[in-house]
């Protein structure tokens, strides 16, 4: 067991990495604030003073896990472009991201409130990356006229289905070409009017 890590030292990277491992192992359910603070090297009150319950770490480490792989979006010709690759990687990333294959696996009746009752802080994340492509978009008229705040909103709600029900919809067709129509799909989506693919 590693020592024990004076409290005013211990950063949240440490105590994420510390959930992060106990959930890859253990599951969210299965996951305690004692098995957390162990692997941290902490005191279990040291851990309870910066997040009260798993579910804040996991809030916390969600974001930080997801939030990263969001902004990844390379340069493209236009805005509507970058914006349907950026898309496409990025769900292509969540559907191999471990952390996410586990809760899908082993608990994922936890992500059924972020998809019927309310969004998640990651979800939000999502939601204002994809507001302000579609706003460059509108800029140099890669995108089709709108209101962005709605087309956003529409977009997250379509590209989540992707990410959360990945695992039944490969079962019988190819993961790559299920992206390939989520990429017709968005890029259809959002030309304006008219222009030709």
């Amino acid at each position: 067991m590693p020592s024990q890590r004076h409290s005013t030292r211990v950063e949240d990277e440490v105590l994420l990495d510390a959930v992060r491992a106990c959930v890859l192992a253990l599951g969210v359910r299965r996951t305690t604030l004692t098995d957390v603070a162990r692997r941290a090297g902490v005191s279990r009150m040291t851990l309870y003073r910066r997040f009260p319950d798993v579910r804040s770490l996991m809030a916390a480490l969600m974001t930080r896990e997801f939030g990263g792989l969001l902004s990844q979006f390379e340069q493209g010709p236009t805005a509507r472009h970058q914006l349907v690759d950026g898309v496409v990687n990025t769900v292509r990333r969540l559907i191999a991201n471990p952390l996410l294959s586990t809760v899908l696996d082993l608990d994922p009746e936890l992500l059924l409130p972020y998809v019927v009752q309310r969004l998640g802080s990651t979800q939000q994340l999502a939601e204002q990356v994809l507001l302000a492509q579609i706003r460059a978009g509108h800029e140099d008229g890669s995108v089709r006229a709108g209101k962005p705040s709605v087309q956003a909103r529409a977009l997250l709600l379509a590209v989540q289905s992707f990410v959360l029900s990945s695992r039944a919809a490969t079962a019988d067709v190819p993961e790559e070409d299920l992206l390939a129509e989520l990429a017709e799909l968005v890029d259809g989506a959002l030309r304006p009017r008219g222009e030709e693919s």
